[in-house]
């Protein structure tokens, strides 16, 4: 038995993630303290502040954070805490785009799944300044407004009683997408 004339399509306009992205990088910042330093006591980074800023197909998680270097100087005989704010723009591609969205309606997310954190700290080969290695990771979210089709019965859900309603699915459509890219959700 076809249903086919029983049942009608309806276009629903809602808001839903129509992006996802994530990116994992390592950079490198250079500390100049006041005095050379002879050796590197300590490294850390505090204070990390961001925002998410659409920018064409990708999101741009634009911060700051504080680098603290404690440092000796002066061959081993005196310390000093060196700060300096480093300001960043990681632009974080969206992997999964619904190209439907519409755009004017976009807002976007980012959440730092790995807070910027130093892994290595080495005095430059001057000797003048530190190298400060930092890894740090982004997950971002663009949820904006998409038209979404639905299947409506006029006899509310009662007519599908005993019927079975093939609605022409091919398996094969979701082959090609990045099960990493449907988790959890931000926040």
């Amino acid at each position: 038995m076809s249903l086919d004339k029983d049942l009608q399509v309806r276009e629903i306009y809602t808001k839903a993630v129509c992006g996802k992205g994530r990116k994992f990088s390592q950079v490198t910042n250079t500390v100049t303290p006041p005095h050379a330093p002879t050796s590197i006591l300590g490294a850390w980074i505090i204070n990390n502040q961001y925002d998410a800023v659409k920018a064409g197909e990708n999101v741009e998680v634009v911060g700051t954070y504080d680098i603290n270097i404690w440092y000796s100087y002066d061959r081993n005989t005196k310390t000093d805490v060196a700060k300096e704010t480093v300001s960043y723009v990681e632009a974080v591609p969206l992997h999964f785009l619904d190209k439907r969205h519409k755009s004017s309606t976009a807002e976007v997310a980012a959440i730092a799944t790995q807070e910027p954190n130093c892994v290595e700290a080495s005095i430059s080969s001057g000797g003048g300044s530190v190298l400060i290695r930092v890894e740090r990771e982004f997950k971002v979210e663009m949820i904006a407004e998409t038209k979404v089709s639905v299947v409506v019965s006029p006899g509310g859900s009662d007519d599908f009683d005993d019927k079975h309603v093939d609605f022409g699915t091919d398996d094969g459509d979701f082959e090609d997408l990045d099960p990493d890219l449907l988790d959890d959700e931000l926040g």
